[in-house]
């Protein structure tokens, strides 16, 4: 059974930064796509941004230029900094994980982690 753990999420001020991670308990970075996304208040959970087994990343529209996703297979860890955040990046962040391709729909994604909380004020 895959288990992802996402860790990291806080409380910041606007312009702030933060580095989320998703552990897993098994090693899944073989030829999968990871993803992050997110769910803000009264809001349907979005993309932020994927990257698959080849380092082939593709970012939302809104926090391009201001987070990165990155992966560290050795430690079957992802990534995901955040900088310049905005009161609208606010929500629960929730990492992913599918079979390679990438896809932009959260319901591509079969194995999901229980959250980690953002909170940009």
């Amino acid at each position: 059974h895959v288990q992802l753990v996402e860790s990291g999420g806080g409380s910041v001020q606007a312009g702030g930064s933060l580095r989320l991670s998703c552990a897993t308990s098994k090693y899944t970075y073989g030829r999968n796509c990871m993803g992050w996304f997110r769910q803000g208040p009264g809001k349907e959970r979005e993309g932020v941004a994927t990257i698959d087994s080849s380092g082939r990343t593709i970012y939302s529209d809104s926090v391009k230029g201001r987070f990165i996703i990155s992966q560290d297979k050795s430690r079957n860890a992802l990534y995901l900094e955040m900088s310049d955040l905005e009161p609208e990046d606010t929500g629960m962040y929730y990492c992913a994980s599918r079979a390679d391709p990438c896809y932009r729909g959260d319901h591509y994604y079969n194995r999901w982690g229980q959250g980690t909380q953002v909170t940009v004020s």
